[in-house]
């Protein structure tokens, strides 16, 4: 009988990866009756130039494009894919390729994509952040302390004119940002349009009243065509940033609008929705690691990396990796990866904050990070302005190196959050 599968063809364990090969860590554990050499193949394979059956006839090229699983550690395997296989640019066709059918595999019981080392050349394929780190400090005229952001809570509701009296408040009291949340986009009862204009005289109001720069996060996702039109208007209105769902968009309209808000010169804020989907299970999926990395390669400025101690899943190791393939140019675990030309791009801490927990995340973030505090200002004892102010008092006192309880002595809003939340982490 004639040899059926191929799959141990995509295996071999005395390769050397090349220089421009791109290489990808995952965690695997194979069906039952399928050995871990079985199941490794079929990774190696289904992600590159395989098929289920030994085939009658193939070109002599695909013996050098095809992918080789060739390390093997436990639960774990490594992947070489020889930059042939790649399109330069191409988010998707890499997702389609190293996340794709692959994790439909019956042979395979759980899959996880935990890093990819991407080459030099393949990466300069890709322009990265348009602004990065210092870009937005310079926007924004903060050279040392986090960026401050609130969401207008709750997350959806408000009328337009309702969310920007609460955005102005936000900005009196201290705030850089205020930033639509995920699922507000425009509704019968907030359409975007009236919500850029208000917005954007409130917005004014403030800079006027304060001497310092305001912005907004204003949530363009959509259809691609109607995120341009977004981003024009969002611009035409004197905002320099443009935030949007860039899970739920997909890698292609991320690509497209960082064309486009490249040529406005607006900032991309990325809200992380739904990749909880995508990475909440330890053994099977993407990590929110690898999925940040990409984000970096094609074009955001800031994206939502979590807090460690709020209310959304993330650990500290997790925060602080996330934060380093954003904010460093060079990495070694868990796989080495060199940035080259590609910016840095900011974390954004968002979810269950407030005033008593500042020191806290600035200890595991530092500086160069977003603190989005939204219900943690609005449900200030008295009201927005005081809970933004708070946040701003805990921030410098956790610059200056003084306990927040020492410095709530002479800062009444500070003091105030602390008799209502003191330390409390949400759940």
């Amino acid at each position: 009988m004639s040899k059926i599968d191929w799959y141990d063809e995509f295996v071999d364990f005395n390769y050397t990866p090349a220089k421009d090969d791109l290489i990808c860590l995952y965690y695997f554990e194979p069906a039952k009756g399928i050995s871990a050499k079985e199941a490794i193949g079929r990774i190696a394979s289904e992600s590159s130039a395989g098929t289920w059956t030994t085939l009658h006839e193939l070109p002599a090229r695909v013996a050098k494009i095809k992918a080789r699983a060739f390390e093997l550690k436990g639960k774990y395997v490594k992947v070489a894919y020889p930059l042939d296989l790649w399109e330069p640019g191409n988010a998707p066709q890499l997702l389609s390729g190293i996340a794709g059918n692959i994790f439909g595999m019956k042979a395979l019981r759980n899959l996880r994509l935990m890093d990819a080392s991407l080459p030099a050349k393949y990466i300069s394929s890709f322009k990265g952040p348009h602004h990065g780190i210092s870009g937005i400090r310079s926007l924004l005229k903060v050279k040392e302390r986090p960026l401050t952001g609130a969401v207008p809570k709750p997350k959806i509701g408000f009328s337009a004119a309702e969310h920007a009296e609460v955005a102005y408040e936000t900005w009196m009291g201290g705030f850089d940002l205020v930033k639509d949340d995920e699922n507000l986009t425009s509704t019968s009862f907030n359409r975007f349009e009236e919500r850029v204009e208000r917005m954007a005289t409130l917005r004014d109001k403030a800079q006027k009243q304060t001497g310092e720069e305001k912005d907004a996060l204003l949530n363009i996702t959509g259809e691609t065509k109607e995120m341009i039109r977004r981003a024009k208007l969002v611009h035409d209105s004197g905002f320099r940033f443009a935030m949007i769902d860039v899970v739920t968009c997909g890698t292609a309209a991320v690509q497209t609008l960082r064309e486009e808000c490249g040529d406005l010169g607006l900032a991309i804020h990325a809200h992380r929705a739904m990749h909880a989907a995508f990475d909440r299970n330890p053994k099977h999926g993407i990590t929110m690691y690898f999925i940040a990395k990409l984000m970096r390669l094609i074009g955001v400025d800031e994206i939502h990396s979590g807090t460690a101690i709020g209310k959304l899943v993330g650990s500290k190791k997790d925060v602080l990796q996330i934060a380093s393939v954003l904010r460093e140019s060079s990495i070694t675990a868990p796989m080495p990866q060199e940035w080259g030309s590609i910016k840095p791009a900011l974390p954004v801490s968002s979810g269950g904050l407030h005033p008593g927990l500042i020191p806290s995340v600035m200890g595991i973030l530092g500086n160069d990070c977003t603190l989005l505090v939204s219900g943690g200002i609005h449900g200030h004892p008295k009201g927005t302005r005081a809970g933004a102010k708070a946040v701003m008092q805990a921030i410098e006192a956790t610059m200056e190196g003084v306990d927040l309880g020492e410095y709530a002595a002479k800062n009444r809003e500070l003091r105030q959050a602390l008799e209502k939340w003191e330390y409390y982490k949400p759940k």
